[in-house]
Order: C-alpha cells, then structure tokens, then sequence
C-alpha cells in the first residue's frame, strides 16, 4: 500500500531518506521538464533538477505535515533555480555565438532526427516564452505544463491565486496576439504557430 501524501510529508520533514528517494523517484521527471521549459537547456535542466532535491533536502523542515503532493513545493524551488540559471545560460550562448561552428557530421539515425526534432520544438517554445515577463513565464509553465492547479501554482510561487489567473490570462492573451502578429500571409489556414499553440492549452481548476 502506498504511503499517503501526508505521511509522506511527514517523513520527508523528519529526514526519513527513503521517503526522501520516493519523493524524487516520483518527481524528478517532473522538475527536470520544469527547468528544461523554462531554461531551454537541457544540461542546465539537470543541474535544476539536482539543485531543486538538494535544497529541499536541506530545507525540509519547512514543510508542512499536510498540504496534500510535494510537487508544488519542489516546482517552486526549481522556479527559483531556473531564474538564476537562466541568465547563466545567457552568458554562455553569448559566448557560443561568437566560436566557430563545429563541423556537423551526417547522420540519419532516427535518434538523431528526433533530437533535432526536440530542438526546433524547444527553441520554438522558448521564442514564444521569452517574450513574456518573467512572473508570466513561471505561471504558464507551472499551470499549463507542469499540471498543477491554481492553487498548488500560488503555493509553488508564494503568491495570491488571484494574482496566478491574472498573470496566466495575461500571459495567455500575449501568446495568442503575438501570433497574430507572426503569421504570415501565405500560411496554411487553421495552422497555428508555437504561440498560439500555447496559448490554447488547457489549465486546471482548483481542486476540491
């Protein structure tokens, strides 16, 4: 029987570590994709990823012994590594886009073709994002990819849910008149660009 999500946060509080390696078995996927969405880099993903459980492991007395999943808790801490991260991944794109560039070499390995595929989608998505503010950026993220509620986003970011829907109705509305503005004439009808595609995703409702 698996252990309740109380009992749970009960035992990551007191240290118990193998509630500890449960929380990240569970998790971990989740806030590696967090940081990758808000960062586009995935190394730089996994250094949030592995920040994110290190800082929660040291500071685990904070939480509380109800509340229901960890994942809003842990998102926020990977919120916060990401916003740091993110300027240091613009330091070494800068520092990247003046090397020569490496020598590509042929390959056609399904892999491959589906790592690039990953890529373009990544950078796609990163354009749309970097042209919200920050605080816009973070709700999208939490409420559209990450799944969690209204309510599980202002415990992530320590902000009123209130101000979660205006920001995420903000960001929402910048999306879909961004690609209004980037559509072009000749495009097929009913194609959507990145924006817009965002924009159109699903959130869900408080739970009850």
């Amino acid at each position: 029987m698996r252990d309740s999500e109380d009992d749970v946060r009960r035992r990551v509080r007191e240290g118990d570590r193998e509630a500890f390696a449960l929380l990240y078995e569970q998790f971990a996927r989740a806030v590696y994709n967090h940081g990758l969405r808000l960062t586009g880099d995935w190394s730089t993903a996994e250094e949030i990823m592995s920040d994110t459980f290190l800082t929660a492991w040291r500071t685990r007395l904070r939480v509380q012994e109800d509340g229901g999943s960890l994942l809003p808790w842990l998102l926020g801490i990977a919120t916060h590594k990401a916003d740091n991260a993110r300027r240091g991944v613009r330091r070494r794109q800068l520092f990247l886009a003046r090397q020569p560039q490496p020598r590509v070499e042929e390959d056609f390995a399904p892999r491959t073709i589906g790592r690039i595929d990953d890529a373009r989608y990544l950078r796609a998505v990163q354009t749309a994002l970097g042209r919200l503010r920050r605080q816009e950026r973070e709700v999208l993220a939490l409420c559209v990819w990450s799944g969690l509620d209204y309510q599980q986003t202002a415990e992530a970011l320590g902000i009123a849910v209130g101000t979660v829907r205006s920001r995420l109705s903000r960001a929402r509305k910048k999306l879909a008149h961004l690609a209004e503005e980037d559509r072009e004439p000749p495009a097929a009808r009913g194609e959507m660009t990145s924006a817009a595609a965002i924009a159109a995703l699903p959130v869900r409702e408080e739970l009850t």
